[in-house]
Order: structure tokens, then C-alpha cells, then sequence
């Protein structure tokens, strides 16, 4: 890598689903000679496309884009695998000369990048399937209580909600013996190159944004979300895979199980989806060093604003 590359920000475009992040991002990329990393949960999985929103391949106007449509959906793919695939890629965009951009909703996957995880053991597939089948039959509140009797430090610092980290504490408690509490001291230090890393926000009128969300996920029924769905799971991949279990797929499964009709599965989605972007919101709000930026990435005013910001930036390091 060179020493100018080694000064030059890096740049992560996040913010609620729908808000128009991919269209900035390309945007960005187009401007700067940049190259896009994905950063959404979903996006990283082959064969989950319709509800993703997903650029295609004619829509990416040229701009590279890594990270994205590489792992099977029978893998329960984790932050932390993900954190590491996105430094390696950062340190490639970069060794070539060029401005690297996270573009993404997943406020998990961002912080793994900038605070990186005690080093875990593998995940048990077993026992996660268990603990799944627990949360599924009885509520993310009974494994939140299960954390509680076996690790009280933890169980306090996670809602009973935020079911993916309870989880993850109780396979670490159950596969290694000790508190996850105990064992997050040895959390590795950042890279240096965190230092770098600007965050942008978008918050879009909220309205504006849930009527967004509403018509998108009544398309993706009409694209034939369904039909995608029951490919997949003819094809192997597990009903309680994290693929399937994003916003969208884990109500058509209900459906194909016979427990909603369509139209309820298509109004459970707008309402999962809206609640999920509002998480979103809250998720970066609480997160430091975030600028925040009014309105969708698709604006040409919000567009020129960022592209404003970001030469900025690169002129203050030098690059401009």
C-alpha cells in the first residue's frame, strides 16, 4: 500500500433499509475511484435475491462491488468472518490506489469491523440448532433467561430482543465453560486503519421512507419471492438458516407451512421491515463518530452533499 493510500479515509455508507445507500455508494465509487464492499447481512448470500435488494449487475454502472453473493445458503455466515473478509478487501482496494467504500444496513457487521471480537470458538451447528428450536418454540425470552442463570454478567448487558447475541453468548458459555463475560477482555485491539474509517448516516423522512418500504415488499411478492423461497428449500437450505430468517423469507416460510396466508405474509413483512429500519436508526444513533446526512442516497442534493464531504476528506489527507 502506498503511504498517500495509507492516509486517505475510508468510507462507510450506511443507514435504515431502503434509504437509497447503494445509490451513494455507486455514486461515491463513480466520483472518488472507489470500490464498494457490501455490508448487509443478506447480501452476502447466493440465491437469496429478490428481497435483498441487491444491485444488479447492469445497474452497478461499472463500479467493483466485493463481499457480495459469495456464501451458500445453508451457512450460517457470522460478523465476525464477515469483519475479516471486509479488512482483507479493504487492504486490496487500497493497495491498488483506490478509495474503499463500506456500503451497508448491518450495524453488527460495522462494529465488528471497527471493535473485532475475542478470538470464539467455531460455531457447533448442533447446538445451535437446539438453542434455535428453543427460541422458536418458547421465545427469545427463554434463552435470555437460560443466560441469566448461566451467565448473569452478560444476560444484563443484552435485552432479551437482541436474540442473535444471547445466542451467541450461551453457545460460547455451553461449548467453552466459561462466561462469555469473562472471556471479552482479551478482545483484540482495532487495526490502526479504524482510525480512518468515516461513517455517514442517512435518515430519510420517516413517511417518506415507510411508504418506500411498504411498496418494495409488495414487489418483491409480485417478483415471485414465494417461488424463490420454495427453490430453496427443495434445494436443502434449512427453514431456520440465518438466510432464511431475513425480513421477507421468514414469512413466505410461514406461509409454505400453511400458518399465514399471502396477504398476511406480504403485511407481516411491511411491518417487520418497518420496524427493522426504525432499529436501524436507533442502532447508529447510538453509535459514535456518525455523520448524519437528512434524506435518501438516491437525492442529487444529498448527493452532493456527501461528494462535498468526502472531498474534503481526501483533500485533507493529501488525495485530493
Amino acid at each position: 500500500m502506498s503511504s498517500a493510500s495509507t492516509a486517505q479515509p475510508i468510507i462507510a455508507v450506511v443507514g435504515p433499509t431502503a434509504s437509497g445507500k447503494s445509490d451513494l455508494g455507486i455514486e461515491l465509487a463513480l466520483r472518488f475511484d472507489g470500490e464498494i464492499i457490501n455490508c448487509d447481512s443478506v447480501q452476502v448470500y447466493q440465491g437469496i435475491e429478490i428481497a435483498t435488494a441487491k444491485v444488479p449487475l447492469a445497474e452497478r454502472r461499472g463500479v467493483p462491488h466485493h463481499l457480495l453473493d459469495f456464501v451458500p445458503p445453508a451457512v450460517n455466515y457470522t460478523a465476525g468472518a464477515w469483519a475479516a473478509a471486509a479488512a482483507e478487501k479493504i487492504a486490496q482496494v487500497e493497495a491498488r490506489g483506490r478509495l474503499a467504500l463500506l456500503v451497508g444496513g448491518t450495524g453488527f457487521y460495522l462494529r465488528a469491523l471497527r471493535q473485532p471480537f475475542f478470538p470464539s470458538p467455531p460455531t457447533d451447528e448442533q447446538l445451535r440448532a437446539r438453542l434455535t428450536k428453543i427460541r422458536e418454540r418458547r421465545g427469545a425470552e427463554r434463552l435470555h433467561a437460560i443466560l441469566r442463570r448461566l451467565d448473569p454478567t452478560s444476560a444484563s448487558r443484552l435485552q432479551p430482543r437482541d436474540w442473535s447475541r444471547v445466542q451467541r453468548a450461551l453457545e460460547v458459555r455451553l461449548q467453552t465453560g466459561a462466561p462469555l463475560s469473562l472471556q471479552q477482555p482479551a478482545r483484540p485491539a482495532p487495526p490502526a486503519w479504524v482510525a480512518r474509517l468515516r461513517v455517514f448516516a442517512l435518515s430519510p423522512p420517516r413517511a417518506a421512507l415507510y411508504a418506500r418500504i411498504n411498496e418494495r415488499a409488495a414487489r418483491h411478492f409480485d417478483m415471485g419471492l414465494i417461488e424463490e423461497v420454495r427453490r430453496l428449500l427443495d434445494a436443502g437450505v434449512p427453514a431456520n438458516s440465518n438466510a432464511l430468517g431475513a425480513h421477507g423469507y421468514r414469512r413466505v416460510v410461514e406461509f409454505l407451512r400453511g400458518e399465514r396466508t399471502r396477504e398476511g405474509a406480504i403485511e407481516q413483512t411491511k411491518l417487520d421491515v418497518r420496524h427493522y429500519a426504525k432499529r436501524q436508526l436507533t442502532w447508529f444513533r447510538r453509535e459514535a463518530g456518525v455523520e448524519w446526512f437528512e434524506g435518501f442516497g438516491d437525492s442529487s442534493d444529498v448527493q452532493q452533499l456527501v461528494v462535498a464531504r468526502v472531498a474534503q476528506l481526501l483533500e485533507e489527507a493529501g488525495e485530493a
